[in-house]
C-alpha cells in the first residue's frame, strides 16, 4: 500500500496487519489440506484425514468472527476515509480475502464430502473383496480336494458332475468378482488424485487368483471329458484288437499248417505266394502294434481305478488274454518265416537275414545319433527322453528276432568244418562242396559277430545315452525349480516395491518409519541374494561340453538377475531418497521452517545451518526473520517511555508476545530440555539441537492453544532471537546454559521459581555456586537487554560490579547458596531490574483502577497506576507517567506509589497515612532524601577487581613485584564518560530536577549555564586555542582521541606482557643457578608440594603471573566492548547529524522531527524541554499541562545555534556547550538514564499471567 495512503489514514496500518495475518493463515491452511492424500481403501486412514479436516473447517469457523471483524473494521474505515485510493485498496483487499475464505470454506465441505463418499466406496469395496476373497479360499479348498482321475464310468460320471457344479458355482461366484472391479474401477477413476496403489494391488492380485482357478477347472473339464472318452473307446477298442487278433490268429494257423504240408516247399510258386501271405500278416502285425501298446496302457490306468472290484479282474484277465495272444502271434509269425526260409539254401537264408540285421542296427545307430546332444531346457530333454523310450521300446521289440538269428547262425555253425577257405567267392575253377561250405561258414561267422558286436554296442549306446537323459533331467529340473522359487519371490519382492509411494507424496513424520521398513525389507532380501546365487552356480554347472543350455533358459536367467540387480538399485535408491527426504525434510531438518515466510521471502540456509532470508524483490539477504524486523521496528515506538527498566520491559513484553512464550509454561520448559537431554549447560548446542528442542516446546503449546500458535513461524522467530542475543556472529552455536536462560527468562512463571531454576543450574551438586558460575548466569542475563540496546542503563555489559554486590551481600563468602542468592535477586539489582519489571509489566496489562488520571483524564486507568504520596486524590497512569508529563504543583521527585494490580482498602488507608505524613514535609526534605528503585552495583571502574583476591598480593617477593594492571586514567575516553555521567547523576540526584520552581525561567537559564561550565571545568584543562568549534569536530578530536588511547592501551598491554616473560626468564635462570631442578614453563606448570620455601615462593610467583595475565586480558576485553558500544553510539550521532533539517518555527525556537535515534534514549528528551523549553514551562495553563505533550524535541544543529544566539562572544561557552551537548546525546544514555524512577514504590513482581 503507498506510504502516502498509509500516512493519510494512519489506522490502514493495523488494517493491513491484520488483513495479512488472516491472508498468510488462509493460505497456509489451502496448501496444507490440498497437500494431504488419502490412502484410497484404508478406513483407518479415511476417518482420520476426515478427522483432521473436521477439526481444520472447525478452526476456521472459530475464525469467522475474526474475518467479520476485519470486514466490519474495513466498513468503518471507509466511511471515516474520503481517499478513493484507499477505499478502492479496502474494497479490493476484502473482497480478495472473503474469496480466499470461501474457497478454503468450500474446498473443505466439498473434500469431506469426498472423503465421505470416499470413506463409503471403500468400504463396500471393501465388503466386497472379502466376499471375493471368501469365495477364492473356497474355490482353492475345492480345488485341493479333487482327487485323480479314475477311469470307471462311476467315478468319472460322479467327478464331472461334481465339475459342473462346480463350474456352476464358478459363473456364480464370478458376479462377486465383477463387483469388486466394479467397485474398483469406481474408486480408481473417482478419486484418481489420492492414492489408490492398494486397490490396484489387491485387485489385481484377485483378479490373477481367479484366472488361475478358471485355468485349472477348464483343463479338468478336458482331463474328464478326455478320460471318458477314452473309457468309452476302449472296450470298443479292446473288442476290435481281440477280433483282429482271432483273424490273425486264423491267418496265421493256416500259414503254418501250408508250410508244414508235404512238398509244399519244394514247389518255389508255392513258397513265394506264401511268403508274400506271411508279409501281409507281419504287415498288419506292425500296423496294430501302436494299438496294442496303448491298449495295454490304458488298461492298466482302468486296473488302478478299479483295483479291488470285480471288474478289475476281469479286466486283468482280459488284458493278460491279449497279451498272451499277441506274443503267441508274433511268435507264429517268426516260426512261419523261418520255415519258409528254410525251403531255400540254408546258408543264403541266414546270409539274407544277416544283412537285414546288420541294416537295421545301422539305422538305428543313425538314429540314435540323431538324438544327441542333450537339450538345453527341460521341455527339450523331457521331449528327448519320450524319443529315447521309444527307441528303447523298438530295441526290446527286436531282441528277440535278432537273438533268434544268431541262435539259427550258432547252430548251423556248429554242424560245418572248423576250418574253410580264406576267400569267400572261389577262384574262377570250380570248388568242390568241402571248400563251398567252409567259405559260407567263414562269411556267416563274421556277419554273426558283427551283428552281435552292433546290437551290444547300440545296447550300451542307448544305456549310456539315457543315462546322460536322466542327468540332465535331474540337475535341469533342479534348476528350473530354483528359476521358478527365485521368479517367485522376485514376483512377491516387485509387488512390494510396486506399493512404494514416491517420497515426495509421504508425510515428514512417516519418512523414518518408511526408512525402517526398507531397511528391515532389504534385511529380508539377504535370502533372495543367497537363491540367485544359487540359480548362477547352478548355471554355471551347465558348461558347453557337457550341456549348453538353451537360449530360451540363457535369456530366463538374465532376465532373473537383471530383475534382482534392479530390485536391489531400487531399493539403494529408495534407502538413499528416504535419508535425503530425512534429511532434508525430516524432524531434524529445517525444511518444515521454509513455511515460516512468505513471498518475496525465502528462508536459506548456510554451511553451518544457521538460517538467513531472501528477499527476491529487491535482491538482498538479511540474518533476521522479516517478521522479526518488523518486530524490532514497532519495538522504535516504546523509545517514548522515559525510564530503561521499563521500557526494557514492555519491548521484551512485546517480544515475548510474539514468540508465544508467554504460554510456555516453566514445567513445560524443563520437560523438552530434559527430553532432549540439556543437562550439560558449558556444552554448545547447534542449529539442529535447537530447532529440536523449540520443535518440542511449541508443539507442546499448539496442543494447548492451537490457534494462538504457529509452530514454523514461532521456531523460526525465537531461533532468530536466540542467535541475536547468544550467537551475533553467527557461528551456528550457542552453550545450553544461554538457551535455558534465554528460554526461562521470558516463559510464564513465578519470578521466584525462575530464579530458583537459573540458580540451580549454575550451582554445584551441593547447591552452591561461586563467582565464576554466577558470573556466567549474569552474563547470559545480560546480553537479553544488551541485544535490545539497554544494556548500558544496567551497569554495562560487563557484570562483574554485579558479581561483586551479591558476593558483599553475603559477607563475602566463597560461595553462595539459593537462599541468598533469592534475597539479593529480591532487591531488584541494576543488572537483573528488568525481569521483576518484565513481569509487573505482564501483571499491570488486565489491570483495570477505579481512578481517573488527573493529566489525561483516562478513567478507569488501564495498566500501571501512580498514586501521589504528596498530593490528595492524584493518579496518574502509565502513559503520562512514562512520558513525564506532569501537572501543576507536582513534580517528578515527589514519592509516588505505583499499581499493577487493583488496590485493596488497606492500601489505600496506608496509602492516606503516608500522603498525610508527607504533607508536612517540605521538598528539601524530598531532595536530600531520594529513594532508588532498584538496587545500584558499581560500574567498572569502581571497587576492586573480583578476580584478584587480596591475600594473594603477600605472595610475591620484592624483588620480582609485577608490574601494575593498567588503570585507565582520568583521560582515558570511557573513564571520562563515566565520571561525567556520575557527577551529572548525582547532580540530578541532590537537586531533584534540573528546573526550580522557586526561581524565574531567566535565573534557571543562568544557573544552568554555571552547571554546564561547572561539568566541562572537570575536563583536562587545555588551551582554549585547542578547543573544537562544532560538533562535527568534536566527533573528529572524540575519534582521533579513542584511537589514540586504544593504541596506547595495546602497547601498555604489550609492553607488560614483554615484562612478564622477561621477569619469568630472569626467575627461570636465577632457579637454573641455584642447581635445582629446570622450572617448568608456565602451562605445563602443576601444583606439586614444595621442596623448600623458595620452590614455594617460585611456584606462587608463576601462579600471580599467571593470574595477573589473565585480569589484564580480562580488562582488555572490557575496554574492547565499550569500545563497541561507543562506535554505536558515534555512528547514530552522525546520522543525527547527517539528517534533512525541517523549517518549522514553534516559539521563535526550529524544531525537527524526532529520530529514532534520539527516542532510543531516555534522558535525551527530556534534557533537551528542560534546557529550550524551560522558558514556557512555569507560564503554561492549567489545560496546556492536561493536554497531551506536544513534540517538542530539537535537533542537535537547532540547539547549537539556539546557544550561539544566546552566547554570540564566548568561545570558551561555545566549547563547554558543544561538550556537554555530547554528553546529553551520546553519554547519559549510558549513565543517566534510571532503570526505574527515584522514589517510587513498588508492589512485588506477581507471575506472568
Amino acid at each position: 500500500m503507498p506510504s502516502s495512503v498509509l500516512l493519510e489514514v494512519p489506522a490502514l496500518a493495523d488494517f493491513n496487519k491484520a488483513w495479512a495475518e488472516l491472508t498468510d493463515w488462509l493460505s497456509r491452511l489451502d496448501r496444507e489440506i490440498k497437500a494431504q492424500r488419502v490412502t484410497v481403501g484404508d478406513l483407518d486412514d479415511i476417518n482420520d484425514t476426515i478427522i483432521k479436516q473436521k477439526a481444520i473447517l472447525q478452526d476456521l469457523e472459530q475464525r469467522r468472527p475474526q474475518l467479520d471483524e476485519l470486514i466490519t473494521a474495513a466498513q468503518n474505515l471507509k466511511n471515516k476515509t474520503s481517499n478513493q485510493e484507499a477505499r478502492t485498496i479496502i474494497t479490493d483487499r476484502i473482497e480478495k480475502i472473503q474469496s480466499q475464505w470461501d474457497d478454503v470454506h468450500g474446498y473443505l465441505q466439498s473434500r469431506i464430502q469426498q472423503l465421505h463418499e470416499m470413506l463409503k466406496d471403500s468400504t463396500q469395496w471393501l465388503e466386497a473383496k472379502q466376499e471375493a476373497e471368501q469365495v477364492l479360499e473356497q474355490a482353492k479348498a475345492k480345488l485341493e480336494s479333487w482327487k485323480e482321475i479314475s477311469y470307471t464310468v462311476e467315478a468319472l460320471k460322479k467327478q464331472n458332475t461334481e465339475l459342473k457344479q462346480f463350474s456352476k458355482e464358478i459363473r456364480q461366484w464370478q458376479m462377486n468378482i465383477e463387483v469388486v472391479n466394479d467397485v474398483a474401477l469406481k474408486l480408481l477413476r473417482d478419486y484418481s488424485a489420492d492414492d489408490t496403489r492398494k486397490v490396484e494391488l489387491m485387485t489385481d492380485n484377485i483378479n490373477a487368483t481367479w484366472a488361475t482357478i478358471c485355468k485349472r477347472v477348464s483343463e479338468r473339464e478336458a482331463a474328464l471329458e478326455s478320460a471318458l472318452l477314452m473309457l468309452q473307446e476302449f472296450y470298443l477298442d479292446l473288442e476290435k484288437f481281440l477280433a483282429w487278433l482271432t483273424e490273425a490268429e486264423t491267418t496265421a494257423n493256416v500259414l503254418q499248417d501250408a508250410t508244414r504240408k508235404e512238398k509244399t516247399l519244394e514247389d518255389p510258386q508255392m513258397v513265394r505266394e506264401l511268403m508274400k501271405q506271411w508279409q501281409d500278416l507281419q504287415a498288419e502285425i506292425d500296423a496294430h502294434t501302436d494299438i496294442f501298446h496303448n491298449l495295454d496302457e490304458n488298461g492298466q490306468k482302468i486296473l488302478r481305478s478299479l483295483e479291488g472290484s470285480e471288474d478289475a479282474v476281469l479286466l486283468q484277465r482280459r488284458l493278460d488274454n491279449m497279451n498272451f495272444r499277441w506274443s503267441e502271434l508274433r511268435k507264429k509269425s517268426l516260426n512261419i518265416r523261418s520255415h519258409l526260409e528254410a525251403s531255400t539254401d540254408q546258408w543264403k537264408r541266414l546270409h539274407l537275414s544277416l544283412q537285414e540285421l546288420l541294416a537295421w542296427l545301422q539305422l538305428k545307430e543313425d538314429e540314435l545319433k540323431q538324438q544327441a546332444p542333450i537339450g538345453g531346457d527341460l521341455p527339450t530333454v523331457q521331449k528327448q527322453n519320450d524319443v529315447h523310450k521309444t527307441f528303447k521300446r523298438e530295441l526290446k521289440t527286436k531282441e528277440p528276432v535278432i537273438m533268434s538269428a544268431l541262435e539259427t547262425v550258432r547252430l548251423f555253425l556248429a554242424d560245418q568244418p572248423a576250418e574253410g577257405l580264406e576267400k569267400v567267392y572261389p577262384e574262377p575253377r570250380e570248388l568242390s562242396p568241402e571248400e563251398r561250405a567252409q567259405n559260407v561258414t567263414k562269411v556267416l561267422r563274421r556277419q554273426a559277430d558283427d551283428v552281435r558286436t552292433e546290437w551290444d554296442k547300440l545296447n550300451l549306446r542307448s544305456a549310456d545315452w539315457q543315462k546322460k537323459i536322466d542327468d540332465a533331467l535331474e540337475r535341469l529340473q533342479g534348476l528350473q525349480e530354483a528359476m521358478d522359487e527365485l521368479d517367485l519371490k522376485l514376483r512377491q519382492a516387485e509387488a512390494f516395491k510396486g506399493s512404494w509411494q514416491p517420497v515426495g507424496d509421504l508425510l515428514i513424520d512417516s519418512l523414518q518409519d518408511h526408512l525402517e521398513k526398507v531397511k528391515v525389507y532389504r534385511a529380508e532380501m539377504v535370502p533372495l541374494k543367497e537363491k540367485v546365487h544359487q540359480v548362477n552356480e547352478l548355471a554355471h554347472r551347465f558348461a558347453p561340453p557337457d550341456i549348453q543350455l538353451s537360449p530360451y533358459t540363457l535369456s530366463c536367467l538374465e532376465d532373473l538377475n537383471t530383475r534382482w540387480k534392479v530390485l536391489q538399485v531400487a531399493i539403494d535408491e529408495r534407502i538413499r531418497q528416504l535419508h535425503e527426504a530425512h534429511r532434508d525434510f525430516g524432524p531434524t531438518s529445517q525444511h518444515f521452517l521454509t513455511t515460516s515466510v512468505q513471498g518475496p521471502w525465502e528462508r536459506a540456509i548456510s554451511p553451518n545451518k544457521v538460517p538467513y532470508y531472501i528477499n527476491h524483490e529487491t535482491q538482498t539477504t538479511c540474518w533476521d526473520h522479516p517478521k522479526m524486523t518488523e518486530l524490532y521496528q514497532s519495538l522504535a515506538d516504546l523509545n517514548n517511555v522515559r525510564f530503561s527498566a521499563y521500557r526494557t520491559a514492555m519491548k521484551l513484553r512485546r517480544l515475548q508476545k510474539a514468540l508465544c512464550l508467554d504460554l510456555l509454561n516453566l514445567s513445560a520448559a524443563c520437560d523438552a530440555l530434559d527430553q532432549h537431554n540439556l543437562k550439560q549447560n558449558d556444552q554448545p548446542m547447534d542449529i539442529l539441537q535447537i530447532i529440536n528442542c523449540l520443535t518440542t516446546i511449541y508443539d507442546r503449546l499448539e496442543q494447548e492453544h492451537n490457534n494462538l500458535v504457529n509452530v514454523p513461524l514461532c521456531v523460526d522467530m525465537c531461533l532468530n532471537w536466540l542467535l541475536n542475543v547468544y550467537d551475533t556472529g553467527r557461528t551456528g552455536r550457542i552453550r545450553v546454559l544461554s538457551f535455558k536462560t534465554g528460554v526461562v527468562s521470558l516463559c510464564k512463571a513465578h519470578l521466584e521459581d525462575k530464579y530458583r531454576y537459573l540458580f540451580k543450574q549454575v550451582a554445584s551438586s551441593t547447591g552452591f555456586c561461586d563467582q565464576r558460575r554466577l558470573g556466567l548466569l549474569l552474563h547470559d542475563s545480560i546480553q537479553i537487554p544488551r541485544q535490545l540496546g539497554e544494556v548500558a542503563s544496567f551497569g554495562g555489559s560487563n557484570i562483574e560490579p554485579s558479581v561483586r554486590s551479591c558476593f558483599q551481600f553475603a559477607n563475602n563468602k566463597p560461595e553462595i547458596e539459593a537462599a541468598l542468592f533469592l534475597d539479593w535477586m529480591r532487591l531488584e539489582p541494576q543488572s537483573m531490574v528488568w525481569l521483576p519489571v518484565l513481569h509487573r509489566v505482564a501483571a499491570a496489562e488486565t489491570a483495570k483502577h477505579q481512578a481517573k488520571c488527573n493529566i489525561c483524564k483516562e478513567c478507569p486507568i488501564i495498566g500501571f497506576r501512580y498514586r501521589s504520596l504528596k498530593h490528595f486524590n492524584y493518579d496518574i497512569c502509565q502513559s503520562c507517567f512514562f512520558s513525564g508529563r506532569v501537572a501543576k504543583g507536582h513534580k517528578m521527585h515527589y514519592p509516588m506509589v505505583e499499581y499493577c494490580t487493583p488496590t485493596t482498602s488497606g492500601e489505600d488507608v496506608r496509602d492516606f497515612a503516608k500522603v498525610l505524613k508527607n504533607k508536612f514535609r517540605t521538598k528539601r526534605y524530598f531532595a536530600k532524601h531520594p529513594r532508588m528503585g532498584y538496587l545500584p552495583v558499581q560500574t567498572v571502574l569502581e571497587g576492586d577487581n573480583m578476580e584478584t583476591p587480596v591475600t594473594l598480593i603477600n605472595f610475591w617477593p620484592v624483588d620480582s613485584a609485577p608490574a601494575s594492571s593498567p588503570q585507565l586514567s582520568h583521560d582515558d575516553t570511557h573513564s571520562r564518560i563515566e565520571h561525567y555521567a556520575s557527577r551529572l547523576a548525582e547532580m540530578e540526584n541532590t537537586n531533584g530536577s534540573y528546573l526550580n520552581d522557586s526561581i524565574s525561567p531567566n535565573e534557571s537559564i543562568d544557573d544552568e549555564h554555571l552547571l554546564i561550565q561547572h561539568y566541562c571545568q572537570s575536563l583536562n584543562q587545555e588551551s582554549p586555542l585547542s578547543q573544537p568549534r562544532s560538533p562535527a569536530q568534536i566527533l573528529i578530536s572524540l575519534e582521533s582521541e579513542e584511537r589514540g588511547e586504544l593504541e596506547r592501551i595495546l602497547a601498555d598491554l604489550e609492553e607488560e606482557n614483554r615484562n612478564l616473560q622477561a621477569e619469568y626468564d630472569r626467575l627461570k635462570q636465577q632457579h637454573d643457578h641455584k642447581g635445582l631442578s629446570p622450572l617448568p614453563s608456565p602451562p605445563e606448570m602443576m601444583p606439586v608440594s614444595p621442596q623448600s620455601p623458595r620452590d614455594a615462593e617460585l611456584i606462587a610467583e608463576a601462579k600471580l603471573l599467571r593470574q595477573h595475565k589473565g585480569r589484564l586480558e580480562a580488562r582488555m576485553q572490557i575496554l574492547e566492548d565499550h569500545n563497541k558500544q561507543l562506535e554505536s553510539q558515534l555512528h547514530r550521532l552522525r546520522q543525527l547529524l547527517e539528517q534533512p533539517q525541517a523549517d518549522a518555527k514553534v516559539n521563535g525556537t526550529t524544531l525537527s522531527s524526532p529520530s529514532t535515534s534520539l527516542q532510543r534514549s531516555d534522558s535525551s528528551q527530556p534534557m533537551l524541554l528542560r534546557v529550550v523549553g524551560s522558558q514556557t514551562s512555569e507560564t503554561m495553563g492549567e489545560d496546556d499541562l492536561l493536554s497531551p505533550p506536544q513534540d517538542t524535541s530539537t535537533g542537535l544543529e537547532e540547539v547549537m545555534e539556539q546557544l550561539n544566539n544566546s552566547f554570540p562572544s564566548s568561545r570558551g561557552v561555545w566549547v563547554l556547550v558543544s561538550i556537554f551537548l555530547l554528553l546529553l546525546f551520546f553519554i547519559l544514555p549510558i549513565a543517566v538514564d534510571k532503570p526505574v524512577p527515584f522514589r517510587v514504590e513498588k508492589q512485588p513482581a506477581p507471575p506472568l499471567p
